[in-house]
């Protein structure tokens, strides 16, 4: 029951960061990497950040493998 207790608590924690980081995102403004989908027209534009979302998966795959790793 221990672990399940440090797990919500770990949950919480990551909960609570993502939250601080989406309120804070306005004003980080993440760049534009090349290979991030930008399309402007006349009263539209569209952005898709696909490298940006590729770089994101990766370094968050990193950090939770270490992790799961750190706690083996």
């Amino acid at each position: 029951m221990t672990e399940l207790g440090r797990m919500l608590i770990v949950f919480g924690v990551v909960l609570v960061v993502v939250g601080v980081l989406l309120s804070l995102a306005p004003r980080l403004s993440l760049p534009r990497l090349p290979g991030d989908i930008l399309i402007q027209r006349d009263g539209f534009t569209f952005y898709f950040p696909v490298v940006t979302s590729i770089l994101i998966s990766v370094v968050l795959t990193l950090l939770l493998n270490a992790l799961w790793w750190a706690r083996r």
